[in-house]
């Protein structure tokens, strides 16, 4: 399957072979030892290391039913009017083809995909940037798609990429995806990362979306043995990304809704400091927390780590 695809989720295979998920990563282990694949978090996929990038025949296959809900979740903050940016990949043609039901938007992208899943929206603006096409993914990139982005202002971008973590935010194993993207995040009053469980903790080469630009990130909500994961997402909502779980509610930088039964805080405001900018003061919407929170979920976590 990690042959025909590129990549794989645990879940899928699971489901394939019709057995837990505890066997399939002792075997994907056994596996890597061998030097057949490489682990992913949630997954695998071809040996390549930090170079590596699969192209969208292989993503699309990845954590389908993950994508779908995260488009659904994302397509909800989007307002009837507003003007957007959407990055190139296959969680991001998800939200497109979610956003072709919001009347009066404009929709910025130097996806083919996304412009496709738009192309017959009623009272939708499709604007495309220009550049050189790139078959992998289907996306414009180059000097001329980031020379069309200058001087552009919208109220949010929505990107995807290769890997996401704390330390460095998201990344993408390609240079010219990535130039674009910061481009794109450049043209961004607020920028939304959409991210499955199987990119926590996994780091590319070229950065993108720097943690402390980043406001949102929307994701699914992690295996109950992804220690790895949950505990990435901690991280990311330590310093102060909103969190918003597929399924669950939003999280402030004090929790995560929907992990380990931490609850997020309400009308906490979270300084995010974007682009070298002045601190920026978000406010999200969710119940404020018991004040013993904190000490009760780093006593979950390392329990956790124990077990």
């Amino acid at each position: 399957m990690v042959r025909a695809n590129g990549a794989v989720s645990l879940r899928e295979l699971a489901r394939v072979v019709q057995t837990s998920e505890v066997t399939v990563r002792r075997d994907v282990r056994a596996l890597e030892a061998e030097g057949l694949l490489d682990r992913r978090h949630g997954g695998a996929v071809l040996p390549g290391g930090f170079t590596r990038e699969s192209g969208f025949p292989q993503k699309s296959h990845l954590a389908t039913a993950e994508k779908t809900a995260i488009a659904d979740v994302a397509a909800g903050l989007v307002e009837e009017g507003e003007a957007v940016v959407v990055g190139a990949g296959t969680t991001t043609q998800e939200l497109a083809r979610r956003l072709a039901r919001v009347p009066g938007l404009t929709v910025v992208t130097n996806s083919l995909l996304v412009a496709q899943a738009l192309a017959h929206a009623n009272r939708v603006e499709v604007v495309m940037t220009g550049g050189t096409l790139r078959g992998s993914n289907y996306a414009l990139v180059g000097s001329g798609a980031e020379q069309s982005l200058q001087g552009l202002r919208v109220s949010r971008a929505f990107l995807s990429g290769s890997g996401l973590t704390a330390e460095r935010g998201l990344s993408t194993s390609n240079m010219l995806s990535a130039s674009v993207d910061r481009a794109l995040v450049q043209a961004a009053a607020e920028v939304v990362v959409l991210a499955d469980h199987t990119k926590l903790g996994t780091d590319t080469m070229f950065q993108t979306v720097p943690t402390d630009v980043m406001t949102r990130l929307v994701t699914d909500e992690p295996p109950p043995h992804d220690d790895r994961a949950a505990t990435e997402l901690q991280a990311l909502a330590d310093q102060g990304v909103q969190i918003t779980v597929a399924g669950g509610q939003a999280a402030a930088s004090a929790g995560l809704d929907g992990l380990g039964g931490r609850r997020p805080r309400r009308d906490s405001p979270l300084p995010v400091q974007r682009r070298g900018g002045p601190t920026a003061q978000l406010r999200s919407a969710s119940p404020l927390p018991d004040p013993g929170d904190r000490e009760r979920e780093r006593a979950r976590v390392a329990d956790m780590r124990r077990r």
